[in-house]
């Protein structure tokens, strides 16, 4: 510790006197990125995905339920699978890079029915 600090500190205890708290450091701005806003209107909105039918390239695997971005800023996707007409769907969450995403398919490559199964259930948080 710096000297004076701890003499000013030995001395207010010593007084019996508090010390001021430090003063709150501003946050540090966050550096402004410019995105190339073409680039990015070409990508794919969540709403142009949720609903769509997911598979292995051969098979139907299920369905994109949802799209979270995790807290760590990883993007997943949410795919119901089983059921028939929704009854008896479960949820599984697989990250959105393994997904092969065109304006015409969504595939899960090397994925199959009974591996997607054996997924753990993923659940909302609440």
């Amino acid at each position: 510790m710096h000297t004076l600090f701890r003499t000013t500190l030995c001395a207010a205890i010593l007084a019996g006197t508090s010390i001021p708290p430090a003063a709150a450091q501003a946050p540090k701005p966050i550096a402004l990125v410019v995105v190339d806003v073409t680039a990015v209107a070409l990508g794919y909105r969540a709403t142009q995905l949720i609903g769509r039918p997911v598979s292995n390239g051969t098979e139907a695997i299920g369905k994109i339920d949802d799209l979270i971005v995790g807290r760590d800023k990883v993007l997943f996707a949410i795919i119901g699978v089983g059921g028939f007409l929704g009854i008896g769907e479960r949820l599984v969450a697989v990250p959105y890079n393994t997904l092969a995403v065109t304006a015409q398919s969504i595939v899960l490559r090397g994925a199959t029915k009974a591996a997607v199964g054996k997924l753990p259930a993923f659940h909302y948080a609440k």
